[in-house]
């Protein structure tokens, strides 16, 4: 990992905590071994629980200012729509081997699947935009022209979520709004 500047790393933290794909003690784990790497020179688990509870505390202030549905509720209703078209959906998936193995221990093997990292969601949070990638069954990537890019460009559609296809994966307009 390279070292981040304190900025960089408190921006970090507070996108993987807004985020919500990670559980309490990995949150905790993994934020500090980050603050360990960067930022050498400051206590790590005390500095780690400090950053997450202000990052919470932060998260749930502006979750009281957002609309009653926010675009978190519209792609998880998106997502459903696509799982209801037998498209798996994995949120926060490590990357494309890790999407690529748990398409294969599907049985049987579903139509697609639609997944995204967490660096996904990070830019998502910070600028409104949640970059899909999009599968066959057969893990061979969906284009234009294919059915199923269709159908999943429809379900994002018809939760009011702009959302088209550029090099290879699908861009939603969309602010990564969950809830706290």
């Amino acid at each position: 990992m390279t070292r981040r500047t304190l900025e960089d790393t408190r921006a970090w933290v507070r996108d993987v905590v807004r985020s919500g794909l990670v559980g309490p003690e990995a949150l905790e784990t993994e934020v500090t071994g980050v603050v360990a790497a960067d930022l050498p020179d400051l206590p790590a688990g005390e500095t780690a629980l400090e950053w997450i509870a202000e990052e919470r505390a932060a998260w749930a202030e502006d979750a009281t200012t957002w609309p009653e549905i926010t675009d978190h509720d519209r792609l998880d209703r998106a997502f459903a729509r696509l799982a209801g078209l037998d498209v798996v959906v994995l949120q926060g998936c490590s990357d494309h081997w890790a999407a690529r193995d748990l398409l294969r221990e599907r049985e049987p093997v579903p139509r697609g699947v639609a997944w995204f990292t967490p660096a996904d969601v990070w830019h998502a949070i910070d600028e409104g935009m949640l970059e899909v990638n999009l599968w066959h069954g057969s893990t061979a990537n969906a284009a234009p022209g294919d059915a199923l890019l269709e159908e999943a460009l429809a379900c994002f559609a018809a939760e009011g979520l702009p959302a088209h296809f550029d090099e290879g994966r699908i861009e939603v307009s969309a602010h990564w709004q969950r809830r706290p």
